[in-house]
C-alpha cells in the first residue's frame, strides 16, 4: 500500500486539539514568511547602507540579523513542534506575502533607518495580531511570540535614536511608504 505524504501530522502537542495545534501552527507559518523577509532586508540594507554613519548602522544590523535568524529558527521548530510542516521556501514566501519587496538600493544611512522603521512597523503589527491569535490557545506559543515581540521593539529602537529629533519626533513622522520615508529622512 503506498501511503500519502502529508505536510500535518496526525498530533500535535499535548493538551492541544489538532484542530487547535495546526490553527496555531498557519499563524506561525505567516510569522516565519515575516522574519524570513525582514534577515533579508535587512542584510540587503546593510550591504547598501553608505554615508555619514556608514560604519556604525553597518555594525548595527549585524546582531539584529543574527537574532531574526535565530527567531526564524525558533519559529520553524515550533511549527514542526505543533505536527507541521513549516515551510522556508522562497516561492511560498513571495506567493503568500501581502507586502511588496523592500524599496530602497544604495541610500544613505537615514534613508535606510527610516524605511526600516517602516518595515518593523509592520512586523511587529503583525507580531502583536499573532500574539493575540495564539494567546488564548497556547500560552506557550504566545510566549515565543511575546519574547520575539519584545526583541523586535528593541531593534526598532536602535533605528529610531537615529531618527529623532531633540523634541521627539521622528524625521519621517507619517510617511506611508518606505520611498516616502527614505526622502522625508534624506539629508
Amino acid at each position: 500500500m503506498v501511503s500519502k505524504k502529508t505536510s500535518k501530522a496526525k498530533f500535535t502537542v499535548p493538551g492541544l486539539t489538532l484542530k487547535n495545534g495546526h490553527k496555531i501552527a498557519a499563524v506561525l507559518q505567516a510569522r516565519l514568511h515575516a522574519l524570513n523577509d525582514l534577515q533579508l532586508t535587512l542584510k540587503h540594507a546593510h550591504w547598501n547602507v553608505v554615508g555619514r554613519d556608514f560604519i556604525g548602522v553597518h555594525e548595527m544590523l549585524d546582531p539584529q540579523i543574527d537574532l531574526v535568524r535565530a527567531m526564524v529558527d525558533e519559529t520553524a521548530e515550533r511549527i514542526a513542534t505543533l505536527g507541521v510542516s513549516p515551510n522556508g521556501l522562497p516561492g511560498a514566501l513571495v506567493q503568500a506575502r501581502d507586502w511588496n519587496d523592500y524599496s530602497i538600493a544604495r541610500a544613505a544611512t537615514t534613508e535606510h533607518l527610516a524605511a526600516l522603521d517602516l518595515v518593523y512597523e509592520g512586523i511587529i503589527s503583525s507580531h502583536r495580531d499573532a500574539i493575540t491569535a495564539t494567546g488564548e490557545l497556547d500560552p506557550i506559543t504566545e510566549d515565543i511570540l511575546i519574547g520575539q515581540c519584545g526583541k523586535l521593539e528593541l531593534f526598532q529602537w536602535f533605528l529610531r535614536a537615529h531618527l529623532e529629533s531633540n523634541t521627539g519626533e521622528l524625521v519621517h513622522a507619517n510617511a506611508a511608504t518606505e520611498k516616502a520615508a527614505a526622502k522625508s529622512a534624506k539629508q
